[in-house]
């Protein structure tokens, strides 16, 4: 890898023999040195009006809804639920449900009678604006008494049953209505562990959060004034506006402990790193700053904080703490050799701008790559990480020299010493001699380093493409284990009080469904106000997809005509309507079909399955637990798609499926558009500063080896593609692009001086390598910590991304030099001669 026989503009840095073109870093070198004040006058300024956007941002979203926001299914899904609130009314209402345990009976007499006595308070109960309940309790009571309507009358109809009547009872509300109860339960037992109390807030339809939150917490407490309940014992409150609140207590329990002990790795890595207090406070305050411009940033376009920026928090800490070891030891490297403060500044900038513009644009470039995704949170991350890596490479490429001049100067004047002046991998040291391993390599057998890593790199590739997408509401929760690690921390560390794990294990183990749990069709077609129409929606209940849950060969649904059943079986005169209706015996309707629909209709459940127009309905199927969301959603479609009317499937699931789909596009279409344009900007950028594009193929080689190991390295974790992790590909490249263009930028430096191609890479594994080194445990251990999050979710991001950043370290040690080599000693030859053959023609 000689000069290039071609003819490269170029100019003399002062240093050394003519080099390729330069950046034009004259005047940043001379407002740092000379105006250094100024400088960091000037940025402090902009910090102070940035860290205004911090108190004027977007709010603050967690769990599904800031992936979910905008999609076209999402938005299918809220239009039906507006189609079915009760008829268009504007009364809105909310739902809660408790969970009942009892390893005995929950319904034995005793037990239906606490339902009661909870209906009777919840319902009575001033503040608490409880419009209406339903237990098995209630159900059994008006199967005992069809005119039972009040909680009194529903503990007056129990008490005053014999134990045979209301075991007769049991048995048949169960089957004229479905009892909400465990799995457990058999008519001929009439037992079971576990019950639901359903309950209906009278809120207003925009009620916000907060106050469905307030309550649900009163609810818990009136739960506790019941006696023989405790709430976290043997009764669980279940609601939205709960779970959102105890998602976003487990952000805060997780920054509260990982947080601490990530900023606690970064300080003593950064002090061994820098060695000297003084630059280890600029380094934390140009860190601090990069933060608040970010966020400043994020507040004045007015996009919401979310765990998934959680990630650019980590992502800027990496390139940050690099771009600043990076910009000190260079500093040191010139320092050491007994130049003056401003000349040895000055020769820092000049290699290192270089380095850091390439490094920026190729990093954002893979952040912003993101900006193709179909989900708005990705595309909000994409544009919030690349104006933020912008922001580091501003202020640890202009702010932190500008300080560090300064400081230093201050220093000098009043014989203040400089502790740790020494650059990282001095001659001598022990990082020094295991730095130089790949180098060794590279001398020995760079051929089988190459093709070895190359032959790797493509079986991990391979195995990478096994990777599954997943996204669901579970994937925000952690475990229990990690929940009773967290209880073992003092305070304030020790956790909250989480409900969703006891009602997980209640819908998975005692009611044979997931968190969420159901598909639902929705049905819009003027044939719903026909015979046609019931018979059709009858019809998917037989034989259903085997994702479907089924009892006795039907499938578990809720829909018109389950509702029109249940309806008969509580209310004699109904049922005679219906009779007279249904002219075949099957227990549908084939004439007067209005009227009956008319009687039906009265009730607020079949409102919430049937529009008052009639032209519209929806089934709602249970999902059989052992099914995944890509089973279930396709059961959905298949049930819409062999309908007559017009049907299309929709509910969370599908809405949760769809985005799994998006995330695998998202992560595809990133990664490449990442990589190509990352190409063709290395190659731009090599070719102006030095002639030669193929610097750009060099050093792209590690970055690919680095993508396809992080690749293998999910599927071998069983890490899925999800919302929060769909960027770590493209990321990837961006972080690896840091690693190796460092390594690169300084290896053309120091060979088109005039070294020795292994003399190139030793001078600069020593002194390039040493700060990749210090930077990469940083980050490496720093952030990992990320893996020690609650969320499970940060969790595997953390691992994901000290994994990344461990990989692009290793390439660019051990595959970087071998790379060089090969090209230097059969490339390089190859365009000489093809460059002599030209030149005689």
């Amino acid at each position: 890898m000689r000069e290039s026989t071609q003819p490269v503009a170029s100019e003399s840095d002062g240093d050394g023999p003519e080099r390729g073109r330069r950046l034009p870093t004259d005047r940043i070198s001379t407002a740092i040195t000379q105006y250094s004040g100024r400088v960091v006058l000037a940025f402090l300024l902009v910090t102070v009006v940035l860290a205004g956007g911090m108190t004027n941002g977007g709010g603050q979203e967690t769990g599904t809804d800031q992936f979910t926001e905008n999609l076209p299914e999402q938005q299918a899904l809220d239009d039906m639920e507006a189609d079915f609130r009760l008829d268009g009314r504007s009364e809105g209402g909310s739902t809660a449900t408790l969970f009942v345990s009892d390893d005995r009976n929950v319904l034995s007499r005793q037990g239906l009678l606490r339902m009661v006595e909870f209906q009777d308070r919840a319902e009575n109960e001033d503040g608490l604006r409880i419009r209406s309940t339903t237990s098995p309790a209630s159900l059994v009571a008006q199967q005992l008494d069809p005119s039972a309507e009040t909680p009194d009358e529903y503990r007056y109809t129990i008490e005053g049953a014999t134990q045979r009547e209301l075991e007769r009872a049991i048995a048949a509300a169960d089957r004229s209505r479905g009892l909400p109860v465990s799995t457990d339960f058999t008519r001929e037992s009439v037992s079971a562990k576990v019950a639901q109390v359903a309950m209906t807030y009278d809120t207003a339809p925009a009620a916000d959060t907060d106050d469905e939150l307030a309550l649900q917490t009163d609810t818990v407490e009136l739960v506790n004034e019941i006696d023989g309940y405790e709430s976290g014992e043997n009764v669980d409150v279940f609601g939205n506006a709960i779970i959102d609140s105890e998602s976003q207590q487990l952000l805060l329990d997780t920054s509260i402990v990982v947080f601490p002990a990530a900023a606690l790795l970064i300080l003593i890595l950064l002090l061994l790193a820098y060695r000297d207090p003084v630059d280890l406070v600029l380094g934390l305050v140009s860190l601090m700053m990069t933060m608040v411009w970010t966020f400043g940033f994020m507040g004045y376009a007015g996009i919401p904080f979310s765990e998934s920026f959680i990630v650019v928090i980590a992502l800027l800490l990496a390139v940050g703490i690099d771009f600043g070891i990076h910009s000190i030891n260079r500093y040191r490297e010139e320092r050491a050799k007994g130049t003056d403060i401003t000349n040895s500044m000055t020769a820092s900038i000049d290699q290192l701008t270089g380095a850091f513009l390439l490094t920026t644009l190729t990093t954002a470039i893979g952040f912003a790559s993101n900006l193709t995704s179909s989900i708005g949170q990705l595309r909000d991350f994409g544009l919030v990480s690349a104006v933020g890596i912008i922001f580091t490479m501003l202020i640890f490429g202009v702010f932190l020299p500008a300080s560090k001049v300064g400081l230093d100067r201050l220093r000098e004047r009043f014989g203040l010493p400089s502790l740790g002046g020494a650059p990282l991998g001095s001659e001598g040291s022990l990082l020094s001699q295991a730095l130089t391993v790949g180098v060794k390599m590279a001398r020995i057998a760079p051929v089988v380093v190459l093709v070895s890593a190359l032959l790797v790199g493509a079986g991990a590739a391979a195995y990478g493409t096994g990777v599954e997408a997943e996204f669901s509401q579970e994937s925000f929760f952690p475990n229990e284990d990690r929940i009773e690690q967290y209880e073992q921390l003092p305070e304030p560390f020790s956790p909250g009080e989480y409900t969703f794990i006891a009602v997980l294990d209640h819908l998975e183990e005692d009611f044979d469904q997931g968190f969420v749990g159901s598909v639902t069709v929705y049905v819009d077609d003027p044939d719903v106000r026909s015979a046609r129409g019931f018979r059709d929606v009858d019809r998917t209940l037989d034989d259903p997809p085997d994702a479907i849950k089924q009892e006795r060969g039907r499938a578990d649904a809720t829909s018109i005509v389950s509702i029109t059943n249940q309806q008969a079986n509580s209310d004699p005169a109904f049922a005679a309507k219906l009779a007279r209706a249904d002219s075949n015996g099957d227990g549908l309707p084939e004439r007067d079909i209005d009227e009956v629909y008319d009687e039906l209709l009265e009730s607020e459940t079949a409102r919430e399955y049937v529009t008052s127009e009639r032209d519209a309905t929806r089934i709602v199927y249970q999902v059989d637990k052992d099914a995944d969301e890509t089973e279930a959603t396709r059961a959905a479609a298949a049930i819409a798609e062999e309908m007559e009317m017009d049907a299309t499937p929709t509910g969370e699931l599908v809405v949760f499926s769809a985005l799994t789909d998006r995330l695998t596009e998202s992560a595809l279409v990133g990664l490449v558009l990442a990589l190509l344009l990352t190409a063709i900007v290395l190659m731009v950028a090599y070719q102006w500063l030095n002639g030669r594009a193929i610097y750009g193929v060099i050093n792209l080689i590690p970055v690919v080896v680095t993508v396809a190991a992080i690749a293998g390295s999910m599927r071998y974790l069983g890490i899925s593609i999800s919302a929060f992790n769909a960027p770590i590909l493209s990321v990837s490249i961006g972080l690896s692009v840091d690693y190796t263009v460092h390594f690169m930028h300084r290896f053309v430096d120091e060979f088109e001086s005039g070294k020795d191609v292994h003399d190139a890479l030793d001078v600069t594994v020593r002194g390039t390598g040493s700060a990749l080194t210090g930077s990469m445990l940083t980050t490496v251990f720093g952030l990992g910590v990320l893996a020690l999050a609650l969320i499970p979710l940060i969790a595997e991001f953390g691992i994901l991304l000290a994994m990344s950043i461990f990989y692009a370290y290793a390439a660019s040690i051990l595959i970087l030099p071998s790379t060089i080599v090969v090209w230097d000693r059969f490339g390089e030859p190859i365009v000489e001669r093809v460059a002599t053959i030209r030149a005689m023609r």
